[in-house]
């Protein structure tokens, strides 16, 4: 067995193989232990309703008495002498057997020896005796006279659990252990006798009775739905014709007035029996289970004729009698339905319409099982549907939650990744998978930690991941409370959409909100930098607004979630121009906005790639429903009795560009100073400052960027501080103080 190949099937079935075995022993489980029986019995007694209507069994006459026969009769119950002239005329008719589903253990004068007559010269005729003796009711003997010439049989009929028929006698063990034959058997042989079929033994099973084409299986204890049934003596399920239309019929009161048909009981089987409701012989049956009509009860004597009628229809015209799987079969069949419903779900599991075919495949499997159990039913099969129909249902519902579940995990791990909103997108849009994109108007931010590359030179990789991390994690809770969708983390830089996946009517508002929120929030990132004797952070932000294309771009091997067009690179030049602390908008995002909002500055730029100047402004604040509102930094600044000497070099990018010039700080405050130089410089510059001072080594640098010329000395620039080592922090700190 080579297991590195197995492994892999294994894993592409995993889903099956999960829900199927669990899935199965839960409802066998739940078979055994009895709770599916009543839903079974319900749908086997569904199927006696859809299940075509027979012909009427010409073999068998009923003589009902009714409540119109009981108000006629001088008295009730009906004396022997009535009785005996009622036989009398039925036998005028020849019938090959008469049925007497009246008790007659005691006399009911006037007229009791012209019965005794009757029954001693009707050698056709069958009465009735109870045996079973139960909690309602208690064992009735037969008539006497009937007893002695072994006329009579057991009316006795099984009660289900829910009090319904589903089950007939052939034999009945007595409690001194004699055998008695059935009511129904009895009025059958004697219609067989002529026929020339008696009682034998199958041939394939000694125990089973076989009257010519018709072999009665003995009911067992698990047959079909049941659990644990009362299977004593010679049980057979009930194959029912149906109620009393489906056997021809006459009322008491016509055979007494003479008005029968000529001929309509020779050579048939004649019950005599109650249809009325005041006699109290009525009984549930499959066919009280219309859940759209009052539950309908059948008369004892009906269920005797549909017994009757199974009997001579399986031994005369061979048909079949309502049989079972073994049991080994019906879990065996358990388990197909449970591989059928875990087998759909889990194959189309990654189809694009599975919301929409899932549902109809459940639909029409089930159909296929009800279907193909009612087929079999037809045919004279009781396969049970419940127990098929929970593993079906089940797999299918165990194998959707494992994908839901495999599916929250893949949900959670790309999140890690990728937004919430694009996981989505690409999770449950039909077309999110799907390379491409559309057009739309979208607010970019761009946002970068100012100095962070030097200061991680002088910074062990685990000091640099520990605070990228804080920052990161902390800048993400504050984009995901204002709704932004972020594209991607570029070192210590974040790319932030506001308008994709998902567009919103304030997507530009929202925008300028989080950089503002996202700026306040560096207090508690430097504090816990404070704290871990961390270097001090410092953020720009650049915001711009425009039409971009948004969608899958890449291959199909390989593609991220994205946007494109010129409004990206200009809204990542935006964020050049800034210096830490500040928030930077273009104009197109002012316009867009359409919001209170603080202006510090505006400035006209030309960003590299740009052809036309563009005016970008300096957000310090946000009102509205927002009211956020940066601090002032320029505020504190102080002039300098003793100028601090430094060195600068100018940056050309990332590099360094040119030499290394002298000049001097004239004032200072914690992130802003004038500065004063020989050499003429720029605005946006970006310098890498050194203080001459001995308490600072060679290698620690302040990074910081032109902001302003001073309109009255062109030597004099105000520079902005983007990246403080901790030492310089402390120097900058004790020269402020010194001054005030």
């Amino acid at each position: 067995m080579n297991w590195s190949k197995i492994k892999p099937r294994i894993w592409q079935w995993r889903g099956v193989l999960f829900a199927v075995p669990s899935v199965t022993a839960l409802v066998l489980g739940l078979r055994y232990t009895g709770c599916l029986q009543l839903l079974e019995l319900a749908a086997l007694d569904h199927f006696f309703l859809l299940r075509p209507s027979e012909p009427v069994d010409s073999r068998i006459v009923i003589v009902e008495i009714n409540e119109d026969d009981v108000r006629k009769q001088a008295q009730w119950p009906m004396s022997d002498g009535n009785l005996a002239s009622l036989i009398e005329q039925i036998k005028q008719q020849k019938p090959r057997a008469i049925g007497l589903d009246i008790y007659r253990d005691l006399p009911v004068h006037p007229g009791h020896p012209a019965l005794v007559k009757v029954f001693e010269s009707t050698p056709n005729i069958i009465g009735v005796q109870k045996v079973s003796d139960t909690i309602d009711s208690s064992p009735v003997d037969a008539a006497p006279v009937l007893k002695e010439r072994n006329q009579v049989g057991s009316n006795d009929l099984p009660l289900d659990g829910d009090g319904k028929i589903r089950r007939g006698l052939l034999y009945v063990n007595s409690k001194n252990e004699e055998v008695i034959e059935s009511f129904a058997l009895k009025l059958a042989l004697l219609y067989l006798k002529p026929e020339g079929i008696t009682e034998k033994p199958s041939a394939n099973n000694p125990n089973y009775l076989q009257l010519g084409k018709g072999v009665f299986p003995i009911f067992e204890p698990n047959d079909g739905g049941y659990i644990r049934a009362n299977a004593g003596s010679y049980q057979v399920l009930l194959n029912y014709r149906g109620r009393i239309q489906e056997f021809h019929r006459i009322s008491l009161t016509q055979v007494q007035e003479n008005r029968i048909p000529p001929n309509f009981m020779r050579d048939k089987v004649v019950l005599i029996g109650a249809t009325a409701e005041s006699l109290k012989d009525l009984f549930y049956t499959p066919y009280s289970s219309n859940v759209f009509a009052n539950p309908e009860r059948m008369a004892g004597v009906t269920i005797h004729a549909n017994l009757i009628s199974q009997i001579l229809s399986a031994a005369i015209d061979g048909r079949q009698q309502i049989q079972c799987l073994p049991e080994p079969l019906e879990y065996v069949a358990i388990l197909i339905w449970s591989i059928a419903g875990a087998t759909l779900c889990w194959v189309q599991r990654h189809s694009s319409y599975q919301k929409i075919r899932l549902p109809i495949n459940v639909v029409l499997t089930t159909g296929t099982l009800v279907g193909t159990s009612f087929v079999a039913f037809l045919a004279g099969w009781w396969l049970p549907v419940v127990p098929s129909f929970l593993a079906l249902a089940g797999s299918a519902i165990a194998v959707t939650q494992y994908i839901a579940e495999s599916a929250s995990g893949m949900r959670k791990t790309f999140s890690r990744y990728l937004t919430d909103e694009v996981v989505a997108n690409l999770l449950e849009n039909p077309a999110g998978l799907q390379i491409g994109g559309d057009r739309r108007k979208v607010t970019l931010l761009f946002s970068d930690l100012r100095g962070f590359s030097a200061m991680s030179e002088q910074l062990s990789p685990e000091q640099v991941v520990t605070i990228l991390n804080f920052y990161l994690g902390t800048m993400t809770d504050v984009i995901n409370q204002y709704k932004g969708t972020i594209n991607e983390f570029m070192g210590d830089g974040i790319f932030v959409i506001f308008g994709a996946p998902i567009n919103r009517p304030d997507d530009s508002q929202r925008a300028i909100a989080c950089a503002v929120a996202m700026q306040l929030a560096m207090q508690q990132v430097n504090e816990h930098n404070r704290q871990m004797n961390l270097p001090i952070l410092a953020m720009g932000i650049g915001i711009n607004t425009g039409e971009v294309v948004a969608g899958n771009i890449g291959s199909q091997k390989r593609a991220q979630y994205t946007v494109v067009g010129s409004h990206v690179n200009l809204a990542s030049r935006v964020e050049t121009y800034t210096v830490g602390g500040q928030v930077l908008i273009s104009k197109n995002t002012l316009e867009d906005a359409n919001i209170e909002l603080q202006i510090g500055s505006q400035m006209e730029i030309q960003p590299k790639g740009i052809k036309e100047t563009i005016t970008i402004y300096e957000i310090r604040g946000v009102g509205g429903q927002y009211n956020l509102f940066l601090p002032n930094d320029d505020a504190g600044m102080v002039n300098l009795n003793q100028p601090m000497p430094i060195e600068y070099t100018v940056l050309q990018g990332k590099q360094a560009g040119g030499g290394v010039f002298q000049a001097e700080l004239i004032s200072l405050s914690d992130k802003v100073a004038q500065m004063r130089s020989p050499n003429s410089l720029e605005i946006f510059h970006n310098l890498k400052l050194k203080l001459l001072t001995a308490e600072l080594t060679t290698e620690e640098f302040i990074y910081a960027k032109v902001m302003k010329k001073s309109d009255i000395d062109e030597h004099i620039v105000i520079i902005c501080f983007t990246s403080v080592p901790p030492k310089a922090i402390a120097i900058l700190d004790k020269l402020i103080k010194s001054e005030v």
